[in-house]
């Protein structure tokens, strides 16, 4: 019959014996390992005798009145020491790094839309209540805000998305209309009423046509077989205002990025009857347990709409 290895008591907790082998390696002593243990020498004694007899090797020998450690002892030590000091640790490390998810890096990908109308009540709200964290704001649009998504580059992003992947969560918040805007005194602002047809003669000045206005504005006038002209292609929605009050051509834009002062130098005429409105809201991924401060950025945005229990990560399309 084969010889069965005994088994020990202590063998099904090794970090009791583990820890007060520590101890007394550092300490020289059963007796002060016991006294910093909070332990009877008895106690100390039995487990150390337990881990000797489930190693099979002698871990300690007495020189003089104190316990040094043998050659297997040593390499016992060097590997058990950072184990046992980590798992004792243990709890002041996860507290601090709970402090470090309230004053670390949230990073946010949007357009340069959102950046410059949306966001900046927002970011100052955020600011104020949370100092310690650093807010990275990433200007990106389309495919490369998809990127920085779905590869934990960003934590969430803030924008208008179309057509929502299957992996990321969409909740739109902000809705706008799509305006017409004209130079002052153009023939259209005289019109009480605008056909999609009148905007054929004049030239449209629109974003590139990677962008989502473009391809939404060509869309309505390929499905209802009206022809339109393309004058000026050019990116930011300040451009195209500053152009169009110049006279180069007339554009279809977010209402987003109207100011007061915009109304006051621009004929404004909504178009909410021929184009849909666009929707701006949170964005993330699927799957990503969303930080503390970035749940608190997407409440700011919209609140409640992403739960703690809830897992995400986030992606972004903007104009």
């Amino acid at each position: 019959m084969a010889e069965t290895k005994p088994r020990f008591y202590y063998k099904g907790d090794r970090l009791k014996p583990l820890r007060a082998f520590c101890q007394v390696a550092r300490l020289g002593s059963v007796s002060r390992a016991a006294e910093a243990l909070f332990l009877s020498q008895p106690a100390v004694t039995l487990q150390l005798q337990a881990l000797e007899r489930d190693l099979g090797a002698a871990l300690f020998e007495r020189i003089g009145r104190r316990l040094s450690l043998t050659r297997e002892g040593n390499a016992l030590y060097e590997l058990a020491r950072p184990l046992v000091e980590g798992l004792d640790g243990l709890e002041g490390e996860f507290r601090n790094k709970l402090k470090g998810l309230e004053g670390d890096e949230l990073h946010v990908a949007a357009g340069s839309s959102t950046i410059l109308y949306l966001l900046p009540r927002l970011v100052q709200a955020f600011r104020e209540s949370h100092p310690k964290v650093q807010l990275v704001l990433h200007n990106v649009t389309g495919k490369d805000g998809l990127s920085l998504l779905r590869s934990d580059a960003v934590d969430l992003a803030v924008g208008s998305m179309l057509d929502v992947p299957t992996d990321l969560s969409y909740a739109p918040v902000y809705s706008f209309d799509p305006m017409l805007i004209m130079a002052k005194g153009h023939p259209l602002a005289a019109k009480a009423t605008l056909q999609l047809e009148d905007l054929s003669p004049y030239g449209l000045i629109l974003p590139p046509k990677r962008l989502t206005t473009w391809r939404l504005v060509d869309l309505v006038f390929q499905q209802r077989r009206v022809p339109y002209t393309v004058a000026l292609e050019v990116g930011g929605w300040e451009v195209i205002k500053q152009y169009v009050a110049m006279d180069m051509g007339i554009s279809i834009v977010t209402g987003i990025c109207l100011t007061d002062a915009d109304r006051d130098r621009l004929e404004v005429r909504n178009l909410r009857d021929y184009f849909p409105p666009r929707s701006y809201g949170v964005v993330v991924r699927k799957g990503k347990f969303l930080s503390p401060q970035a749940r608190a950025f997407a409440d700011l945005v919209k609140p409640g709409a992403f739960e703690r229990t809830d897992y995400f990560e986030s992606g972004h399309s903007d104009r």
